[in-house]
């Protein structure tokens, strides 16, 4: 009875298997209709935000000019002269970049604040005076002041690797007053504010774009034989 099964199970193991190719042939059909839904809909999406209408045009602040292909980088936006050695260079990121949002209040907030980079270097010093600010629509304030290398990385929240100084609120009143009078006077204010919400507006649309086009040609692509 055993011997019988046996030679039964190793006539049956040598034959072809017929579902194999049937097998093939579904999961290739299923994978060609998850890849049409998928493309149909980043198309209809991608369609859906290029007719998305953009922020009114805000001029760009002066004395600031914008930094040359600033919209493909994650570099400073503006930059300015201020007397004869100074420059300035200023970068800034949303708060929803940094902290996840976690409800309406706090999606209504990652849209009036920003978080600006204020970057003061001087000709002939190897190190510059970073600024970690707040951006309001009618206001800036001060988080940190620290001394760091010329035009190295900003991370906002990065563990530094040396002393970066006191906590701002830790200094006294007037220190902090004249640190907020040093940028002011550089032109770090509330009126960088809607230049700088429209320019995130429009660099976020373009990174969207892009996703829902370079995410599709991905799908799209043959794979290689």
């Amino acid at each position: 009875m055993l011997k019988k099964a046996l030679t039964r199970f190793r006539g049956f193991a040598a034959a072809p298997l017929p579902w194999r190719t049937t097998t093939s042939r579904h999961c290739a059909s299923v994978s060609s209709a998850v890849n049409s839904l998928l493309l149909r809909s980043l198309k209809e999406h991608y369609l859906e935000v290029s007719k998305m209408n953009p922020p009114p045009k805000v001029s760009t602040p002066s004395p600031f000019s914008v930094v040359k292909g600033a919209l493909d980088s994650n570099g400073p936006v503006l930059q300015r002269t201020y007397g004869d050695d100074e420059e300035i260079r200023v970068s800034v990121m949303r708060l929803a970049n940094i902290i996840p949002a976690g409800g309406d209040e706090d999606d209504e907030d990652s849209i009036n604040q920003l978080f600006l980079h204020v970057d003061v270097s001087r000709l002939g010093r190897e190190r510059s005076l970073h600024f970690l600010c707040g951006l309001y629509p009618d206001a800036v304030g001060i988080h940190s002041v620290s001394l760091k290398p010329k035009f190295q990385s900003l991370q906002a929240f990065a563990v530094p690797k040396k002393y970066d100084g006191p906590v701002f609120q830790d200094l006294d009143e007037k220190t902090r007053d004249a640190l907020h009078g040093f940028i002011e006077e550089r032109g770090i204010n509330e009126t960088l504010f809607p230049f700088l919400q429209a320019w995130l507006y429009v660099k976020d649309h373009r990174n969207l774009m892009r996703w829902f086009k370079s995410v599709g040609n991905f799908v799209s692509e043959p794979k290689d034989s």
